[in-house]
């Protein structure tokens, strides 16, 4: 089983281990991470679920598509290595996924 190392805004560090085949936003939420929300349950509509995937997995998780691309286009703070989480989708290849919280997603 993959792990997932996700770091709040404070640095609080929340390590997950995760079951392989669920999307990131929803592995977090089963674990009660605070900081995402997910308000649309992962149907790519909502930028409820941004995160920062940290720069050494980047090439690692699978790009953004285009419909990603326009809803972070509205989210708040993004950054060339922002991602909604209910796009990453847990491989074992992405064992020691680290994702970064931002401060607010509304």
């Amino acid at each position: 089983m993959p792990n997932i190392l996700f770091i709040d805004h404070t640095g609080k560090e929340y390590r997950v281990q995760a079951e392989a085949g669920k999307n990131v936003m929803q592995i977090a939420t089963e674990n009660m991470v605070p900081g995402i929300l997910g308000d649309c349950g992962g149907a790519c509509s909502c930028a409820t679920c941004h995160g920062y995937v940290d720069p050494a997995w980047l090439d690692k998780v699978d790009p953004k598509s285009e419909a990603e691309e326009m809803m972070l286009d509205g989210a708040l703070n993004v950054e060339s290595n922002s991602r909604l989480t209910c796009q990453i989708i847990l491989t074992d290849a992405l064992d020691g996924l680290v994702v970064r919280l931002p401060a607010s997603q509304i």
